[in-house]
């Protein structure tokens, strides 16, 4: 049996799309990108302030479905480019501790709302 999760502290669905779906223990966490949850505008600046941002709203839809950022087991990233790699890198070592979560970074020619940076993931949660 599935769960819709939802939180008004990450941003609303843009699409035909729920924030996350609990199957059991399991949590699939939708795309995250960028966007500012009050006001649905795009965080603007350098896009390390953009990846921030994209981790403080998969944080929020963690937090509403029972866990946390460190109970993701697997985490997506795309990327529009690549040479931000790096920074991703440093900024997600603030988010997360050893054991990390396994993890794919992918290059992609575009994403919604013309941002650069967007996550998804699998969670598990253990006290279900």
């Amino acid at each position: 049996m599935k769960e819709i999760i939802s939180t008004p502290n990450a941003p609303q669905a843009i699409g035909p799309y729920s924030q996350a779906v609990r199957v059991g223990n399991t949590v699939y966490l939708s795309g995250q990108i960028a966007l500012i949850p009050e006001t649905m505008e795009l965080k603007e600046g350098a896009i390390a302030e953009r990846i921030h941002q994209v981790f403080k709203n998969l944080t929020a839809v963690c937090e509403a479905a029972g866990g946390s950022l460190q109970d993701i087991v697997k985490l997506n990233i795309f990327l529009t480019d690549m040479s931000h790699f790096a920074t991703v890198n440093e900024i997600m070592a603030l988010y997360f501790v050893e054991p990390y979560p396994a993890r794919a970074a992918v290059a992609v020619k575009q994403l919604p709302k013309d941002t650069d940076v967007e996550m998804d993931g699998v969670m598990v949660l253990s006290s279900y």
